[in-house]
C-alpha cells in the first residue's frame, strides 16, 4: 500500500515531534512493505512570518488531495499581536471546516507505567483510565455567529451556539460506533437543563440509541461530567460531546493520565481523510532543546493507520513499540522527577523505531 502524507510541523517544538513520528512510520514500513511519501507545508504562525496568513489557499488545495495529515502544534506568543482574522489557531479551524473533519477522537489511557505521575488517588485509579472522547468539531459556538458591539453605551460581546439535526446525528453514530468497538457503553453529556441546543442533541440522541441497543447509553450534564471524571474516570467507556464542552473535558481527562504529552487525538471526516495530532501546545519554552515528548505524536501517528489506513496490525505494532519503550523504564523529561535522568526527543523517537525494527 502507497499513501501519501502531508506533514504540518507548524510551530515550537511540532517539528521536532513530527520528525519523530515520521521516524516512526518509517520503521513501519521497513517491517510491513508499504510506502509513505511524505510532503512537509506550513501553517500556523511559521506560515504567518513566510506569507502573511495562517494557512494559504494553495496548501489548503494540497491537504484535500493527499491521503491523510500529520500535524504537529501552532501558535506561540510571538503572534499574540495579530489581528484575531490571521492568529494561528484560526488555521485550525479552516483546516477543520475545509476538510469537514467534523469528529475528534482523543483517547485517555493510563499507562500503568506511569500511573504515579497521575494526580488522581492511587484509589481513585484502581478501575484504571482508559476512555475515548468523542467532540463534535466543526459546529457549535466556535462556528456560531459572533459580534462585538455598543450597546446603551457599552461594549456587549456575543457568541451563538447553535447546532442542527444533522449535526448532532454524524457525530452520534460515530461516537455508537467508537462504542461497539470497545466496552460497548456510550455516555452523552450536555447542559439540556438549561441549553436549547443540548435539549436538541439530547433528542436527537435518544433516538439513535434505539438504533443502538446493543450500546449502554446514559445522559450526563456537563458539570457532573466534570466532577465524575475525576471522581470515578474509570466508569466511562466512550464520552460523546458537543464542540466547546468537548474541547475542555479531553484536556481535564488527558491530564488525569500523568502527562498531556503522552495523548494523540484522531480529526476524521465522512470518508478516510484525517488529521492527526497530539492534544498538547507549541510548548515554545522548550522548542529547540530536544526534550519535548514525541509519545503523543507518535500514538497519533498510530491513530493515522489504524483509522485512515485500516492498517491494524501496524497501528498495534506502534502502541506495543510505546508500552515496551516504557516498560524498560524509559522516559521523557515529562514524565519523571529526576532531572538529570530522562531520554531526549530524538532518543524516545529512535527507542520506539527500533522496537519496530
Amino acid at each position: 500500500m502507497e499513501k501519501h502524507i502531508v506533514v504540518l510541523g507548524g510551530d515550537g517544538i511540532g517539528p521536532e515531534i513530527t520528525t519523530e513520528a515520521v521516524k516512526v512510520l518509517d520503521a513501519v514500513t521497513c517491517r510491513s512493505g508499504h510506502k509513505f511519501t511524505y510532503e512537509y507545508l506550513k501553517i500556523g504562525g511559521c506560515s504567518i512570518d513566510e506569507y502573511g496568513v495562517p494557512i494559504t489557499e494553495d496548501n489548503l488545495k494540497r491537504l484535500k488531495e493527499c491521503d491523510s495529515v500529520l500535524l504537529g502544534a501552532v501558535g506561540g506568543p510571538k503572534w499574540d499581536g495579530c489581528p484575531s482574522e490571521i492568529r494561528p489557531e484560526k488555521a485550525l479551524l479552516k483546516v477543520r471546516k475545509e476538510l469537514n473533519l467534523f469528529a475528534n477522537l482523543r483517547p485517555s489511557r493510563l499507562f500503568q507505567q506511569l500511573s504515579g505521575a497521575s494526580p488522581l488517588k492511587e484509589e481513585v485509579l484502581e478501575n484504571g483510565i482508559d476512555l475515548m472522547m468523542v467532540r463534535e468539531l466543526t459546529g457549535g459556538i466556535y462556528f456560531g455567529e459572533r459580534c462585538t458591539k455598543t450597546v446603551d453605551g457599552e461594549e456587549v460581546a456575543q457568541d451563538v451556539m447553535k447546532y442542527s439535526h444533522h449535526e448532532i446525528e454524524r457525530i452520534g453514530r460515530v461516537a455508537f460506533e467508537a462504542a461497539r468497538k470497545r466496552n460497548r457503553k456510550l455516555t452523552s453529556v450536555d447542559k439540556a437543563n438549561v441549553l436549547d441546543s443540548s435539549k436538541l442533541w439530547r433528542k436527537v440522541m435518544h433516538q439513535l440509541s434505539k438504533e443502538y441497543e446493543d450500546v449502554t447509553y446514559e445522559d450526563m450534564l456537563v458539570d457532573n461530567a466534570a466532577m465524575q471524571l475525576v471522581r470515578n474516570p474509570g466508569q466511562f467507556d466512550v464520552v460523546v460531546t458537543e464542540n466547546m464542552f468537548g474541547d475542555i473535558l479531553s484536556d481535564e481527562s488527558s491530564m488525569l493520565t500523568g502527562s498531556i504529552g503522552m495523548m494523540p487525538s484522531a480529526s476524521l471526516s465522512g470518508n478516510t481523510l484525517g488529521m492527526y495530532e497530539p492534544i498538547h501546545g507549541s510548548a515554545p519554552d522548550i522548542a529547540g532543546k530536544n526534550i519535548a515528548n514525541p509519545l503523543g505524536t507518535i500514538l497519533s501517528a498510530a491513530m493515522m493507520l489504524r483509522y485512515s489506513f485500516s492498517m491494524t496490525e501496524e497501528a498495534d505494532a506502534i502502541e506495543k513499540a510505546v508500552n515496551t519503550v516504557l516498560n524498560q523504564g524509559y522516559r521523557t523529561a515529562d514524565l519523571t522527577k529526576d532531572p538529570n535522568n530522562y531520554v531526549r526527543t530524538k532518543e524516545m523517537g529512535s527507542l520506539v523505531a527500533e522496537q519496530l525494527k
